[in-house]
C-alpha cells in the first residue's frame, strides 16, 4: 500500500473517531443543561464535567496529526504524519473509552440506581480496552514496523487538495452538530439562571463556533465557485489558510462552554481552571506543537545547506 493510500485510510479512520467524539461532547454539554441535572448524586456531575474534558483531549488528539500535515509539511505525505496520526489515535481512544464509561454509569445510574451504573460503566470500559487495546496489541506483533523516513514526498496536486477537502471534513460534522446543541441549550431555564458572566461566555462560544463551522466551509464555496471544480495551486493556498485558521475559534468555543458547563457543577474556580487547561491543550497539540516542529525542521535543513 503507498503512503497516499496510507495518508487517506488515516484521514477516513479520524473522521469516524472524531465525529462520535465531538457529538458525545454536545450530548455532555446539554445534558449538563437539562432541569434534572441538579438532583444527580455528586460523582455523577463529576462524572459529567469529568467526560467533557476527556472528550476535549480526545478532539484535540485526533485533529493535531492533521494540523502537523497543513503546518509543517504543508500537505505533503510523510512518514512523521503518519505514525502521529496512528500513534495520537491510539491515544485518544483512552479518554473517549473513560468518558464513554462515565457517561454510561450517570444514566444507568439514574435507571438502575448506583450499582447498575457502575457495572454498566465498568463493563462497557472494559469491551472498549478489550476490543481498542488488547486485540490491537495482539496483531500487532504479526505486523511490519512502520517506516520511518523524515523527508516528505512530493505528493500530487489533486491528491493534495482531496486530503485537504478530507481535513476540513474530519472537524466540520462535529463542529455542527456541537453548535446546534450549543444554540438549544439558551433556550433550557437553566441557562436563563446563569449568571451574566456565564451567559457571555456562552455568547462567545456560540460565535466562536460559527466562526469555525465557517471558515470550514470557505474552501468547498471556494472551489466551486472561485475555481469551478479545478484543482489549482491558488486554491490550495487559500483554502489551507482556511483549515489552519479554523480550530482557533473552535479551541476558544469548546474551552468557554466548559467554563459554562462546569460552572453547573463546581466552583467558578474550578470551572475557570478547566477552562484554562482546555485552552492549553488544544493550542498546544493544534499550534504551538506543529510550529515547532516546522522551527526545528527549517533549522535542520538551514544546517545541512
Amino acid at each position: 500500500m503507498t503512503l497516499e493510500q496510507k495518508i487517506k485510510d488515516a484521514l477516513d479512520e479520524s473522521r469516524l473517531l472524531i465525529l462520535g467524539a465531538q457529538v458525545l461532547f454536545g450530548f455532555q454539554f446539554n445534558g449538563i443543561f437539562q432541569e434534572l441535572f441538579g438532583d444527580l448524586s455528586l460523582p455523577s456531575r463529576l462524572f459529567e464535567v469529568s467526560g467533557l474534558t476527556l472528550l476535549t483531549l480526545t478532539v484535540g488528539l485526533l485533529i493535531a496529526p492533521w494540523m502537523r500535515h497543513r503546518i509543517v509539511e504543508q500537505g505533503k505525505d510523510s512518514m512523521p504524519v503518519l505514525a502521529l496520526a496512528t500513534g495520537f489515535a491510539g491515544l485518544a481512544l483512552l479518554p473517549l473509552s473513560i468518558g464513554l464509561a462515565f457517561d454510561l454509569f450517570v444514566a444507568m445510574d439514574r435507571i438502575g440506581g448506583t450499582l447498575g451504573g457502575a457495572i454498566a460503566g465498568g463493563a462497557f470500559f472494559a469491551l472498549a480496552m478489550l476490543l481498542w487495546y488488547a486485540l490491537e496489541f495482539f496483531l500487532k506483533k504479526k505486523s511490519h514496523p512502520m517506516p520511518t523516513d523524515q523527508s516528505p514526498q512530493d505528493t500530487p496536486l489533486e491528491t493534495r487538495i482531496d486530503q485537504l477537502l478530507t481535513e476540513a471534513r474530519v472537524i466540520i460534522p462535529g463542529v455542527q452538530a456541537m453548535l446546534g446543541f450549543q444554540l438549544t441549550v439558551t433556550l433550557t431555564r437553566a441557562f436563563a439562571e446563569l449568571p451574566a458572566e456565564a451567559k457571555v461566555a456562552h455568547a462567545v462560544a456560540l460565535c466562536s463556533m460559527a466562526l469555525a463551522i465557517i471558515l470550514l466551509m470557505a474552501p468547498a464555496a471556494l472551489h466551486r465557485i472561485a475555481f469551478a471544480g479545478e484543482d489549482d495551486p491558488e486554491f490550495l493556498r487559500i483554502a489551507s489558510l482556511f483549515v489552519i485558521l479554523a480550530p482557533l475559534p473552535l479551541a476558544f468555543g469548546i474551552a468557554l462552554d466548559t467554563y459554562v458547563a462546569a460552572g453547573r457543577a463546581l466552583q467558578p474556580a474550578a470551572a475557570a481552571a478547566l477552562a484554562f487547561l482546555a485552552i492549553i491543550v488544544l493550542l498546544g497539540l493544534w499550534y504551538a506543537y506543529p510550529l515547532w516542529r516546522r522551527w526545528r525542521s527549517r533549522n535542520a535543513r538551514m544546517r545541512i545547506s
